[in-house]
């Protein structure tokens, strides 16, 4: 046998000893078996026969199977990098040269850092954090987002992944203290305390793609608003974004067009071509576009298509399959439904209008002199402005409406969320109400009008509109266009079960929202509206994931008061943090620019949380003194794929099943529950479709109260689950005052497709 197959024998051995060592297994066996396989291919051997050990009664086979394929990646990397194997870690400043020069990096690294800086953080590089890793989540960051070169040929390691980020995201602070900043993102990168959005993980450094995750539009009731966004959202589709629309404004099937009577095709052809959009245009090659589009359960063409165009019976021709939607609630519908009669029997009445034709009939004005809907109206606690303009137009003699019993479209919708996990429910009246920057439009107007693809983001919306079209001096044709507020989501997450027990979460905050705060400025957004209002509102969404993981870890039952009195305290506590941090970089940076008279600035936001305390009157007054950076600043998106990159559970969620395979379209993995141990085994026992879902929605009624936009929360239901008992979830959801909840999975679905854009 050759003295190089015996050296990749040798460093097989010392990777299975090195782990058994940490994590106390019997590898004997593989140890034995190693020298009965071909030797040229053994590192795969040992690798699938740690994979295969995998289970619930022996789950640290994850990190012996990880040790093996960090073996395999340090030696791809070093081939392919040119420099000794014996090194796990290479030229840090030669990588980034190599990689700038094909194309891979930008030339931004280089010209913003001198070698002598580099050189300095590739001392900070932590090769031993790697161990950290287990073997999926290493799977999927080497598999997905480490740096190829163009014949796909892996150049970067996961460390080196982490510095780069956090280089480009540091690269514009004050050289003074750039390093020093670097270091600390680099310290909560490295060391799973959190995890950035996937296309800031993805493209972080490279020479293509952008940083943020979603993006939310409200189509116009235009021809040329409607073909314009499609093609907005094919361009930030392509650059790897999620997408969500709002529908509402759109005239309904068979309303008139130029007062010709009965012309209107409705919303469904239109949501069809944005279906097309999301087939057609694909993410950087990877996958397929991912939208969701909303329409209030007022629309007349709620009833007309929109509820059915995900299911599989009906007419094919009205179906978008592809696409993700969602149904805007009001107050006021959620009451119809509890209307009964004497035996029982539900007789709330509710009407569906066209929006065109309310604008039409109502004679609604703004202060400008602009019509005015329903959609436009949403009811304070105080002052039913929808409730009172609905009944204004349910009175109208002229005004075309169809009227059904109000259970009936509940139960049309409950069908469909049996079927495919759609639609969402956004509660727009408490969304609006919620609002901390409701100041830019009138009282009793509604500013959000729906939510992204993953319903955690609330932010203020309004159309793009074409405000001219001419012929310039050198013969061009130039669309003059009058942006709206185009919503962007920049998303990062803490690892609570590795942050909160190793006692680092104001540290993290800290760290992170500058980091947040700094990919506004860095990103570079193919739609000019999307940038403007990037910039305008400088909107965060710091969430969480390993929420599951740290209530095993603390040894309290997801069913208990002890956990939602844990999850109002926790996301106290963050909410605390990440606004602190957002005033102090206020006082460094100033303020956004819309914060004046919004209720950061008037000190409403904090009395309507009933804060109370010392610490909360104190960081009041400073901000009304100096201003806070971000209009928004936390949401909790799904974290599917990066937290099992971090380790831990997905999201606010509770484990699939203490032991289960994931799998996606190039793996199948078996995986264990996170420190599954005799300890914790208790607290995990119970599957997510086995658990009273009214405990989790106490618990995200607690989290919420402290979360300035929206949380992504799955309802998980057995598929023979009765229609009342699933009425009731989403009656308690919206009694609890939940913004939002996002898919209904039952135990019949196969899986659901997640936007990756969201996994922060």
């Amino acid at each position: 046998m050759n003295t190089k197959v015996n050296g990749e024998i040798q460093m097989v051995l010392d990777c299975i000893k090195q782990a058994s060592e940490n994590y106390q297994l019997d590898t004997t066996k593989l140890e034995k078996q190693i020298r009965d396989w071909d030797a040229t291919d053994v590192g795969q051997h040992a690798l699938l026969y740690a994979v295969n050990q995998i289970a619930m009664d022996q789950p640290d086979w994850t990190f012996v199977a990880a040790r093996l394929y960090l073996n395999e990646l340090y030696q791809q990397a070093a081939s392919n990098r040119g420099y000794d194997r014996k090194l796990t870690y290479g030229d840090f400043f030669q990588l980034i040269k190599q990689l700038t020069d094909v194309g891979i990096y930008s030339n931004t690294l280089l010209s913003r850092y001198t070698k002598e800086e580099i050189d300095e953080l590739a001392s900070e590089i932590a090769p031993e954090r790697d161990t950290l890793f287990t073997y999926i989540g290493l799977f999927l960051l080497a598999d997905r987002y480490l740096a190829h070169d163009h014949e796909r040929n892996m150049y970067e390691l996961p460390q080196e992944r982490f510095m780069i980020i956090a280089m480009t995201i540091m690269q514009n602070e004050n050289p003074s203290k750039r390093l020093h900043l670097v270091k600390e993102a680099y310290w909560a990168l490295s060391n799973l305390y959190m995890t950035v959005a996937t296309p800031t993980l993805a493209n972080a450094g490279k020479s293509f793609g952008q940083l943020s995750s979603c993006f939310i539009d409200t189509v116009d009731d235009s021809l040329d608003g409607i073909y314009l966004n499609n093609w907005d959202i094919a361009r930030l589709s392509k650059d790897g974004g999620g997408i969500g629309l709002y529908y509402g404004k759109v005239r309904a099937l068979g309303s008139d067009i130029k007062k010709f009577k009965g012309n209107s095709s409705g919303v469904v052809p239109w949501i069809k071509l944005v279906n097309d959009t999301a087939v057609s245009v694909d993410q950087l090659g990877q996958r397929q576009g991912a939208i969701a589009v909303y329409l209030d359960v007022f629309h007349k063409d709620i009833m007309n298509g929109f509820l059915d165009l995900k299911t599989n019976n009906g007419d094919e021709r009205r179906k978008a399959h592809d696409i993700f939607t969602g149904v805007t609630i009001p107050d006021l519908f959620m009451k119809k439904l509890q209307e009964t009669d004497e035996s029982g029997r539900s007789i709330g009445e509710w009407h569906t209008f066209c929006p065109h034709q309310v604008k039409q009939y109502m004679g609604w004005k703004d202060g400008n002199g602009a019509p005015l809907g329903l959609e436009d109206f949403y009811d304070e606690t105080d002052h039913l402005y929808f409730s009172k303009k609905y009944e204004e137009a349910a009175a109208h003699p002229l005004l075309p409406r169809k009227t059904y019993r109000a259970m009936d479209i509940m139960a049309r919708i409950m069908v469909s969320q049996l079927e495919t996990g759609t639609p969402y429910m956004f509660y727009r009246d408490e969304v609006n109400r919620q609002n901390p920057n409701k100041h830019l439009v009138g009282a009793g107007r509604t500013s959000i009008y729906c939510s992204n693809l993953c319903t955690e983001i609330a932010q203020n919306m309004s159309a793009t509109t074409i405000v001219n079209e001419y012929l310039d001096e050198d013969g061009n044709i130039v669309i003059v266009r009058k942006p709206g507020d185009f919503v962007v989501c920049n998303l990062s997450s803490i690892n609570l079960a590795k942050a909160i027990p190793a006692g680092v979460l104001e540290r993290l905050t800290r760290i992170q929202v500058r980091m947040l705060d700094n990919v506004i400025d860095l990103n570079t957004i193919s739609v000019g509206q999307a940038q403007v209002t990037n910039q305008k509102f400088r909107a965060i969404g710091l969430g969480t994931f390993g929420w599951h993981h740290l209530l095993a870890l603390k040894g309290i039952h997801w069913e208990s008061e002890a956990a939602v009195e844990l999850a109002d305290q926790l996301y106290e506590d963050i909410a605390y943090y990440t606004i602190r941090t957002s005033k102090e970089l206020a006082v460094e940076k100033g303020a956004y620019r819309e914060f004046q008279g919004s209720e950061w600035e008037t000190g409403a936001y904090f009395s309507r949380k009933n804060y109370r305390s010392r610490r909360w009157m104190d960081l009041q007054t400073d901000i009304g003194e100096h201003g806070i950076r971000n209009g928004w600043l936390m949401a909790i998106a799904p974290n599917s794929s990066t937290a099992k990159i971090g380790g831990s559970t997905d999201g606010i969620d509770p484990i699939y099943s203490v032991e289960y395979a994931e799998e996606k379209k190039n793996f199948k993995f078996k995986v264990t529950a996170p420190d599954i141990t005799h300890r914790t085994y208790p607290y995990y026992r119970r599957a997510r479709h086995e658990l009273d879902q009214v405990w989790s929605i106490k618990q995200n009624a607690a989290r919420q109260r402290h979360i300035d936009q929206g949380i992504s929360f799955n309802l998980y239901v057995r598929h023979d689950i009765k229609a009342k008992d699933l009425l009731n979830l989403h009656l308690e959801a919206w009694r609890h005052g939940l913004k939002t909840t996002y898919y209904v999975r039952s135990t019949s679905q196969t899986e659901i497709a997640e936007c990756e854009a969201c996994q922060s």
